[in-house]
Parts: C-alpha cells; structure tokens; sequence
C-alpha cells in the first residue's frame, strides 16, 4: 500500500461521514419543518440521527421506519427523539 493509496482511502471515508452529515441535517430539517420549537428538535433529531443512522419519514409518527431512533430515551424515560 503506496502513500497515495492511504490517502484515496482516507478521502472516501472522509467523503462519507461528510454526506452523512448532510442527509442527517436534510433529513431532520424535514422532520421538524412543522415543530413548534424547531431548533430543540433539530438538536435532539441530529443526536438520534447520528446514533441511529436514519430519521423516520415525514414530520410525526413512522417510527417503526427506525427502530433504534424510536427506542431511545431521555434520562426520564420519555422518548428523546423527536
């Protein structure tokens, strides 16, 4: 493995956690359109995105989309994600 080669592999995974980051904000910039404090649910939707790796569809409900994004919890016990 040549230097150059490192670096091609190096950029593709930056590349990739840099889309990821995009479609998390595109996503939840979609899910909170219609929140009535949109820059709390863009917080916690970004930190579940993140963590999870999909945001359900729509601006309420189809959690079942994403399991993971559905089953996290605050440390009340109340859903974190929005």
């Amino acid at each position: 493995m040549t230097l150059f080669d490192i670096y091609l592999v190096f950029n593709q995974n930056f590349i990739t956690i840099i889309d990821f980051a995009n479609l998390c904000n595109s996503k939840c910039g979609i899910r909170c359109s219609k929140a009535g404090r949109r820059d709390r649910c863009l917080k916690y939707c970004g930190i579940c995105c993140e963590k999870c790796n999909c945001v359900p569809s729509g601006t309420y409900g189809n959690k079942d989309e994403c399991p993971c994004y559905r089953d996290m919890k605050n440390s009340k016990g109340q859903p974190k994600c929005p």
